[in-house]
């Protein structure tokens, strides 16, 4: 299994800003990236968040969302595990999931509102970027305006693992 890491929040949170500036620095030092993107609104998949995806850098964007791959591959529904076996055929060293919230994979929790909270809960949490102050946490928080300094931190955990 390739390097694979989430970025979850509730809708409107930066999760589509901050994947594309990961392609971005990850692909100036010199990683292969394909993202996965959940598209949790209902309805078929949209692809304007996966063209941002590709236009940052990323070799391979998809967007997943009512039993549709938006990689052209129809079926009646794609499991993440089949997703991942479908990107792990491809040469690229990083997978970063948009989305999937509920999925056991190192990720990202972006905060926007107290509303949003209850996503600390979530398992295999890396670290919190905030919109808003947070009191103390059992991980790594960076406010929104930190730009520099969590995507040190991200960047540095990715070339390790």
């Amino acid at each position: 299994m390739k390097n694979v890491l989430q970025v979850v929040g509730y809708q409107n949170s930066g999760k589509t800003t901050l994947i594309t500036k990961l392609i971005t620095h990850v692909t100036e030092n010199g990683f292969r990236v394909a993202t996965i993107k959940h598209h949790g609104h209902g309805g078929s998949p949209d692809t304007k968040d996966s063209t941002r995806h590709q236009q940052a850098g990323a070799i391979i964007a998809g967007v997943e969302g009512d039993g549709l791959l938006q990689l052209n591959i129809q079926r009646d529904s794609w499991p993440l595990d089949d997703i991942l076996a479908v990107y792990n055929t491809f040469p690229v060293d990083l997978i970063l999931m948009e989305g999937f919230k509920k999925e056991l994979y190192p990720k990202i929790v972006l905060i926007r509102t107290e509303d949003d909270l209850p996503l600390l809960e979530l398992e295999a949490i890396q670290c919190i970027i905030s919109w808003i102050h947070l009191h103390e946490s059992r991980y790594p928080v960076f406010r929104l305006q930190e730009e520099e300094q969590y995507l040190s931190f991200i960047i540095e955990r990715l070339i390790k693992s």
